[in-house]
């Protein structure tokens, strides 16, 4: 029976996602443990592409291997690895299992074997069970038996991938590069998947694109995303902080100078165009370049060339600008501090990137990423959310985005240890410690702002607090998701984006079932 669902699982046009993540769940029914996670290796890190019976955060986790011993242990064996319920090796699971968040398991059962694609180690599947035994001799023939189904469940993610590259990518693109890119963007919302499919399409064009949103929403990682999905891949991506950029230097950066051009120049230098010909030029924070250095920008745009400072004749340039901003480059414009012209080159393709706050659950994956990097940088067992600190990530509005999400895991770390926790222990963050003291309501753009009521007059009602909003918010949203699919809770779960078992008990909790 359970090769018989696994192979109809293999035979049915399902999103990639979709069949990895029921190929986990139901490797975690038929063995009847606590958790199985599918992970991927990259440049010796094992990142988890999908989980059943972690808490979400865990997608966010990358694992070191030389950090991890059974994760090693794994890797380097052919065959089932078992380890005991005495094992003294840490496991990199510990306080991330539901229903169990922050507890050490000191008696369980743990196996996992490593899983190859064309003769290459591709990754691992691990299980865990809370209850020592449950993994017999029998167990670990079975699950190394069901490698090589679940190494054609990876190959066939793959191929789909590949055909849908190849589909996007034209006849006279070069070859498709590595999956692995520097600055993985993490996320696993709606938004986020709508907006990747976006960038990866506009990618293979040569438009200029123009990436707007609020500072720390991570402009950078999307702009370097474009540069690699582009045909210009082999080439360089030059990146230039136009705000740190002195005005009276910032003509010779963009564009070079010739020797004796101004005093200082000893010798001729190339500007950032030059260095980035044939390639990118990635223009961060576009709208503080002065007036005078945009309109010589408007010139290169405009005819491909430029003028080294201090030379007379222009050189051509083989250049795909991407411009970032956090202003409203239309409102620059319309008070004068922005040319018209070029801002009108350069949003020919305009990409709004999302704030945190609108990207649902997905502050939780990033938050599991930044606990793993400060665990290692730390060097402590293990770092975890506690439940009630999960809430407070999820309902804080982010100002700061998610360059201030991890400011605020980082120094919760810290903050954890110098009240006395120690490195060998789980080390538990607790609400307190994240020091999330402004508004928690999720602040949103052109909101109406609410006024206090005449003198001497009360108001109408109450105001509801965070939590009943919260919860009515959730009933709608699960009612919207029902109606949808027919009133199928499953369906339901995958229009939401959680596990359908959450699903359910959110659905108790909230007096719904």
């Amino acid at each position: 029976m359970l090769y018989e669902i696994l192979l109809a699982d293999l035979t049915t046009e399902l999103p990639s996602a979709v069949r990895l993540q029921s190929l986990v769940r139901t490797l975690r029914e038929h063995f009847r443990c606590g958790a199985v996670c599918l992970l991927k290796l990259q440049e010796e890190v094992l990142s988890p592409v999908a989980v059943e019976g972690l808490v979400r955060e865990a997608l966010g986790r990358r694992f070191v291997v030389a950090q991890h011993p059974r994760l090693a242990a794994i890797l380097a064996s052919r065959s089932t690895v078992a380890f005991p319920p005495d094992s003294t090796l840490p496991d990199p699971y510990d306080g991330l299992l539901e229903h169990h968040v922050g507890e050490a398991l000191p008696v369980h059962d743990c196996m996992g074997i490593s899983l190859y694609l064309e003769g290459d180690l591709w990754g691992a599947l691990t299980l865990d069970a809370l209850e020592a035994g449950t993994f017999d001799q029998d167990a670990r023939e079975q699950l190394q038996r069901l490698a090589l189904t679940v190494e054609a469940a990876v190959r066939v993610t793959r191929l789909e991938q590949d055909i849908r590259g190849l589909r996007l990518a034209r006849q006279d693109a070069p070859a498709l590069q590595s999956e692995r890119m520097e600055g993985e963007i993490l996320g696993q919302s709606a938004q986020l998947k709508r907006l990747l499919q976006e960038l990866d399409l506009v990618a293979d064009s040569e438009l200029p694109v123009l990436l707007t949103g609020e500072t720390g929403v991570g402009k950078d990682l999307f702009a370097r995303r474009l540069h690699q999905k582009s045909r210009r891949r082999d080439r360089p991506l030059v990146q230039v902080n136009c705000a740190a950029l002195p005005e009276s230097l910032a003509e010779s950066e963009l564009f070079g100078h010739v020797k004796g051009a101004f005093s200082g120049a000893g010798n001729a230098r190339p500007g950032r165009f030059e260095a980035a010909d044939g390639g990118t030029l990635f223009l961060d924070e576009v709208g503080e370049l002065p007036l005078g250095i945009q309109a010589k920008l408007l010139r290169t745009l405009q005819n491909g060339e430029i003028q080294r400072l201090g030379e007379d004749e222009p050189r051509k340039v083989n250049v795909r600008v991407i411009a970032a901003t956090n202003r409203q480059l239309h409102d620059s414009v319309r008070d004068g501090h922005f040319r018209a012209d070029l801002y009108h080159r350069l949003s020919v393709y305009p990409v709004p990137i999302p704030p945190l706050r609108e990207r649902g659950s997905d502050v939780l994956v990033l938050a599991g990423h930044f606990l793993e990097l400060n665990r290692g940088r730390l060097g402590v067992r293990s770092l975890r959310l506690s439940p009630a600190a999960e809430q407070a990530l999820c309902q804080y509005g982010w100002p700061g985005n998610v360059r201030e999400l991890e400011h605020v895991i980082s120094r919760a770390a810290i903050k954890a240890l110098g009240r006395g926790a120690a490195r060998e222990d789980i080390i538990t963050l607790e609400p307190e410690l994240l020091d999330l003291s402004g508004d928690l309501h999720r602040p949103e753009n052109n909101a109406t702002t609410t006024t206090a009521a005449p003198a001497g007059q009360a108001p109408s009602q109450p105001p509801a607090s965070l939590q009943e909003v919260t919860n009515q918010a959730q009933r709608q949203a699960i009612e919207q998701a029902l109606n949808a699919s027919n009133r199928n809770w499953a369906a339901a779960a995958r229009l939401l984006e959680i596990d359908s078992s959450n699903l359910h008990k959110l659905a108790k909790r909230l007096g719904m079932k």
